[in-house]
């Protein structure tokens, strides 16, 4: 196996399998992301990317392009090809059969089905194999997927709109809109990558939110996506089994998960009853009295619900409550040049923060304008 070791040329094609990649960045899920390129002779042969779980990998859709003239080529991949039956064949045998001579991988699979074996089924067939160009390129196509095999649980965006003064709504909770088109827009893209929405129970009751995806249909289209496969699930943490049953949501397209603790579900056994006959899901994770455990939380959306990405829209309690509980990887600030002043609602409630020691650091990652907006993307230093 090659490390480190490569051409112009082998650049050039890599960074074409990585933009192949992002084609399925919102519709592979629970997959990830995948982009390949087949070269012979110094001409792309065969090209592809990963649509839809269920549908042919990256490299079985170049190698189907290319047809006979894969044979003797280089393929570039941005993840290590499988070696294992899923639902679809394996890509590693695909591309012996195929008889390459090369082929160069951006980053090893961290899934432990594979986690270098798809590198060895190549090299037994006496294909040569590069690793790690792009590599970092390549993680950040995939950070949920990457998330789930490594650390087992999903990867956490925070989103939070609020004035220049971090207020998030009026004293009377008007707060539509504060911040403009274009950013609400990025917010439905945020949505349509997530494969779960955590809202909080105060959030329901006080917004009666739809949280589903709303963009036009060019959008979609160019994301892969319908109106239909863009939903990610919504989730409410509602401890009290509180959540009215002509919510917004229960009404839409999608599925709505109500989580909640085992003790709520056997004091309010009829209520119970009712809400799953009328469709919605009830999931009891572990709780803290009238606190839902965040791990739990996210440990059930990832083992269960495959869940790879998770997107927080909620208020100040909930969002806080993440923001302690050191699984959130990014925080998304959207921020409008409006004033609201020391009355309206907080970004977020921290107790226990009442120090400079006990402060929560934040990096800034990127700061992008959306209209007269600006969005702030930061990680925590700490997790």
């Amino acid at each position: 196996m090659q490390i480190g070791h490569f051409s112009a040329a082998d650049e050039h094609y890599m960074q074409l399998a990585l933009q192949l990649a992002q084609n399925g960045r919102y519709s592979t899920k629970p997959n990830p992301a995948v982009g390949c390129v087949l070269v012979k002779d110094g001409q792309i042969v065969g090209q592809g990317w990963h649509h839809k779980a269920g549908m042919p990998h990256a490299e079985r859709v170049a190698l189907a392009e290319a047809g006979s003239q894969a044979q003797g080529a280089t393929a570039y991949v941005t993840l290590e090809p499988c070696s294992h039956h899923g639902r679809t064949p394996p890509c590693a045998d695909g591309l012996v059969e195929a008889q390459v001579t090369r082929v160069v991988v951006a980053m090893e699979d961290p899934n432990p089905l594979v986690a270098g074996q798809g590198i060895e089924r190549l090299q037994q067939a006496g294909i040569d194999v590069a690793v790690g160009l792009f590599e970092n390129e390549a993680r950040a196509l995939n950070p949920g997927f990457i998330k789930m095999m490594e650390q087992k649980r999903p990867y956490v965006r925070v989103k939070m709109a609020s004035s220049l003064d971090g207020r998030t709504a009026m004293a009377n909770g008007e707060s539509q809109w504060i911040t403009g088109e274009a950013a609400r827009l990025e917010v439905h893209r945020m949505r349509a990558m997530s494969g779960a929405i955590v809202t909080g129970i105060g959030t329901v009751l006080a917004d009666n939110p739809g949280l589903n995806v709303r963009l036009p249909a060019d959008v979609l289209a160019e994301l892969q996506l319908d109106e239909v496969s863009a939903q990610p699930i919504r989730v409410v943490l509602d401890p009290h089994l509180s959540l009215p049953l002509d919510a917004k949501m229960l009404g839409l397209p999608g599925r709505t998960i109500v989580m909640t603790s085992k003790e709520t579900v056997e004091r309010n056994a009829a209520l119970a009853e009712t809400m799953m006959a009328q469709g919605i899901e009830l999931v009891a994770v572990a709780a803290d009295e009238d606190r839902l455990d965040i791990e739990a939380v996210l440990h059930y959306l990832g083992q269960e619900e495959q869940v790879r990405e998770v997107l927080v829209e909620s208020g100040a309690i909930v969002a806080g409550a993440f923001m302690q509980s050191g699984f959130v990887d990014e925080l998304h600030c959207f921020i409008a040049p409006v004033l609201m002043g020391n009355m309206a609602k907080p970004m977020f409630v921290l107790p226990g923060v009442d120090s400079m020691n006990d402060k929560i650091q934040l990096q800034i990652e990127s700061v992008t304008p959306f209209g007269e907006d600006v969005r702030l993307i930061l990680k925590p230093k700490k997790a």
